[in-house]
């Protein structure tokens, strides 16, 4: 059965029984580092259920990870929670014991703000790497925002903005659908424009097989009733086709966090129906996921890489990750060149097993099945230069790449590499507020 999802406004607090509020507190303190320019923008969100609610996540296998990290892998295994708060400004990443004591302060003096029981409370921070938290200052703000919470679409755009470090845009969503005769809510909001290319397991442990590669941050809330273990497949599902299947730049992030808190409030069945919120939660996490690159550092054009006819999923992913990370391709995708030697050259070193004389290079519209091929069993087409110049031109477009060696296929969400990556990212040791995160 295919779920139909309505779009509603409100993401974090779309569910029935969700608050949420973003305040400014000066994390990273003004005038230091990207970012600043954004004068005094929210970097402290909060996000509450009225109930306890059951919990599932998904984080960075990063092997340096970050304090908030650790705490919250911890405390997601108990299956339960009730709020998150989350800053921008300062990663609390490399910051040894006293950012494990930070991260757990920030929970602890969020629950003692709400009156809430210990273990409650879920944290997340982004922002540079190796500076210790302002915890005065995180304080402050979390009372400040315990007592500007509210239900509004207002209240979720200040927590979305929150959480935003390079990003330009807030990233927001949020759908309505039926479930065993009851109306369900799923929502959420997100960050991420660069170091972006996710890679988050239930653990924070890399898999035994698959291992996948500015942090991007992910807050879901829905009012679906729903066991912790149910809810943890279904993202681990969700995100493995979504977040985990994006790039902006190949860098993995140390602090990369996905959290849904369930409250159950809608009244729905907890058994039945798994399908159609699986369906809702993979709609919510891929359309943000979306958002991400398309909002990614300096990015002009958005390329998904669609690869078919490999022997296994893992030799797919391994071309369609070559593809998408070779700086020579993302800068011809820039420059409008449809340089299809590139791309052969990128799949041929990648892992997966390739025969030159069987691979096919071609171009489409998003989504479309209308396909311009450029290379075809290994040789070069008829088409036109100016024909394949065209196909690339528009801002989205699809790349294909059959191998033509089995069924299997994988598909990444990728992006142009631009000299305004590289200006934003490359700073000036000379002046200190020009540097990133």
């Amino acid at each position: 059965m295919i779920a139909k999802l309505t779009a509603i406004p409100g993401s974090i607090v779309a569910a029935r029984g969700f608050r949420a509020s973003g305040v400014f507190c000066d994390i990273k303190r003004l005038g230091t580092g990207k970012g600043s320019a954004k004068g005094k923008k929210r970097d402290l969100a909060l996000i509450v259920s009225e109930v306890p609610a059951t919990v599932a996540g998904m984080f960075t296998t990063n092997q340096a990870c970050a304090a908030p990290v650790k705490v919250c892998v911890e405390r997601v295994e108990k299956g339960n929670a009730q709020a998150l708060v989350a800053n921008s400004g300062n990663a609390n990443a490399c910051t040894g014991r006293q950012g494990l004591k930070d991260a757990g302060e920030m929970a602890r003096f969020t629950e003692q703000a709400l009156t809430l029981p210990p273990g409650s409370v879920l944290v997340g921070s982004t922002g540079r790497i190796g500076v210790t938290m302002p915890m005065d200052n995180i304080r402050a703000g979390i009372i400040e925002a315990a007592v500007g919470l509210g239900s509004t679409p207002d209240h979720a755009a200040q927590a979305a903005e929150a959480i935003m470090t390079s990003d330009t845009k807030a990233k927001q969503v949020a759908v309505e659908f039926k479930l065993g005769g009851k109306s369900v809510r799923v929502g959420g909001i997100c960050k991420g424009a660069g170091m972006i290319q996710p890679g988050m397991s239930a653990t924070g442990k890399r898999p035994a097989a698959n291992p996948l590669h500015a942090t991007m941050l992910c807050f879901i809330t829905t009012d679906a009733r729903i066991e912790a273990k149910v809810l943890q497949a279904a993202l681990r599902e969700a995100v493995a086709n979504s977040f985990n299947r994006i790039t902006v730049d190949s860098d993995m992030s140390t602090n990369d966090t996905v959290l849904v808190l369930a409250n159950g409030l809608a009244g729905n069945p907890k058994s039945g129906g798994f399908g159609l919120f699986q369906a809702a939660l993979s709609h919510v996490c891929l359309e943000l996921a979306k958002m991400i690159v398309r909002d990614g550092e300096g990015v002009s054009r958005i390329v998904t890489v669609r690869v078919n006819g490999a022997k296994s999923f893992s030799d797919a992913d391994a071309a369609a990750r070559a593809v998408a990370n070779s700086p020579l391709v993302k800068t011809s995708w820039h420059g409008g060149d449809p340089n299809w030697g590139r791309i052969i050259a990128a799949v041929g070193y990648s892992p997966a097993t390739v025969v030159e004389e069987k691979v096919d290079i071609g171009y489409s519209a998003p989504g479309s099945r209308d396909i311009l091929w450029s290379l075809k069993r290994g040789q070069p087409t008829k088409a036109t230069f100016k024909a394949l110049c065209a196909a690339v031109a528009p801002k989205e477009f699809d790349l294909h790449v059959n191998l033509n060696l089995g069924r299997s296929s994988a598909v990444i969400y990728a992006a142009d590499l631009t000299e305004e990556y590289v200006d934003f990212n490359k700073g000036d040791v000379t002046d200190p507020t020009s540097l990133g995160g």
